[in-house]
């Protein structure tokens, strides 16, 4: 298997431990940045559509209904039991037309690049190695789902990408885990 990676690529965050470290470093410094992490890590959504969400779109619904920006497809996706709960604790206080992770500069939603600055100062306070940024939640969400789960066909769709090639090339199955793999194997 070869594994591309562009000169912006990032990687998931593998070890569970890391991602516990990370919530808990984020928890003390802002509870919006908290949740966006969360929200990020278990919906699998890209940055762009998480970003101008509003608290109405997620607020008493088990599905969250959007247009993405990149395909623009229509998209209905389940949001899980444990998400819901932190959407109804963060939520709470907040109003239909409250942007879910709003800017301190103003009526709109934090940039993409705060939003990099907060995921990518977190992984590196709690000693995260490799390349970290906003793509990270995503990859991180379909590393942990396919490892679970280990139905490639499944995270593809839920991807939308074209072949399962593409979705553990995406998520960082890469040559190191492979050999890892069958190193173990034996009949």
């Amino acid at each position: 298997m070869v594994t591309r990676k562009g000169a912006n690529a990032v990687e998931p965050i593998r070890d569970l431990e890391k991602i516990q470290e990370i919530k808990q470093y984020l928890l003390h410094r802002s509870y919006r940045d908290y949740f966006l992490f969360i929200f990020g890590i278990n919906s699998g959504l890209r940055i762009s559509d998480i970003l101008p969400l509003r608290a109405g779109d997620v607020k008493g619904t088990k599905y969250l209904t959007l247009q993405e920006k990149k395909t623009k497809n229509n998209r209905k996706i389940i949001i899980t039991r444990s998400l819901k709960e932190e959407i109804e604790r963060y939520t709470c206080r907040m109003s239909e037309s409250d942007y879910l992770f709003p800017s301190r500069k103003g009526n709109k939603p934090i940039s993409r690049v705060q939003a990099w600055k907060i995921i990518h100062n977190a992984a590196q306070a709690c000693g995260v190695e490799g390349p970290i940024g906003t793509h990270t939640l995503r990859k991180t969400f379909g590393y942990h789902f396919y490892q679970k789960t280990k139905d490639v066909a499944m995270l593809q769709y839920i991807f939308g990408h074209s072949s399962p090639s593409i979705t553990l090339r995406y998520i960082g199955i890469n040559d190191d885990m492979v050999d890892q793999a069958l190193e173990m194997f034996s009949l």
